[in-house]
Parts: structure tokens; sequence; C-alpha cells
């Protein structure tokens, strides 16, 4: 019997509520499969090379939050570019975004490569931000 107090899943066993976009690294709901309300947390694996993990954005005009983002690269390699700087994140790198206004994305340097986004907006409790909705109707 599952004890109620916690969940284990793989990242493959999470749901993709909506298909990517031609190009786009498929998108893991884990906020959602694990009924977390305290903070946003979402999970990108690339099918190929040159997938985009998380598109260019920011975390004001765009997603209509204030969110910092902790990104962590779990297998593979990515590219980001934030601020117009581009950052090399093998497997075990952290990529933090505090400046909710700074564009940041990023791009799958390998098959398999894992990101793990987490966000939230400091100092005030955790809403679903307006992209997950939009997301999820896609589907």
């Amino acid at each position: 019997m599952p004890n109620p107090a916690y969940r284990v899943a793989h990242v493959s066993e999470i749901v993709t509520p909506a298909a990517p976009d031609p190009g786009e690294a498929p998108w893991h709901a884990v906020r959602m499969a694990f009924g977390i309300g305290s903070f946003g947390v979402s999970a990108y694996v690339a099918e190929a090379a040159g997938d985009v993990l998380t598109s260019e954005h920011d975390e004001v005009e765009e997603s209509g939050t204030k969110h910092e983002e902790l990104f962590f690269v779990a297998n593979g390699h990515a590219t980001f570019a934030v601020a117009g700087e581009t950052i090399e994140a093998p497997a075990g790198t952290f990529v933090y975004v505090r400046d909710p206004a700074l564009v940041r994305g990023a791009t799958a340097r390998e098959p398999g490569t894992t990101l793990l986004a987490v966000g939230g907006e400091p100092g005030k409790a955790y809403e679903v931000s307006p992209w997950e909705r939009k997301y999820v109707a896609r589907g």
C-alpha cells in the first residue's frame, strides 16, 4: 500500500499533458504529477540534440509572473542563453536566474538531456502560472 506522505516517480512516468512543438523537448508536468502547491517545478527531456529544453522567455512580460528560476541539468549537456550570455552546462550544473526580467532559454546538446526547472516568486505564495494553464489546455 503506498504511503500518502510521499511519492516516487521516474521522469518517464510523469505525464506530458500536451505534445511539444517540433524541435522542443517534451514537458513533464512534475508539479501537477505530485500535486505540489508551494512552488513550480517541471522537467524536460530532449529526444535529440538541438531540442529546445526551455524556450527563450522572461518571467515578467511573457509569463505574467515574477519568478526566479533554478535549472538543474540532470543528464546530458545543455547550452543556456541568459541575458545574452552563453553558458555551457554539462550534467550536474545548476543555473540560477534571480532577476525575472532577464531573458533565458536552454537547448540540448545531446539526446536524453534532462533539465529540471524550479521557480517561484520570492515572498509570495505560489500560484500556478498562466503558461502552465495554457500548455495544459493545448493537450
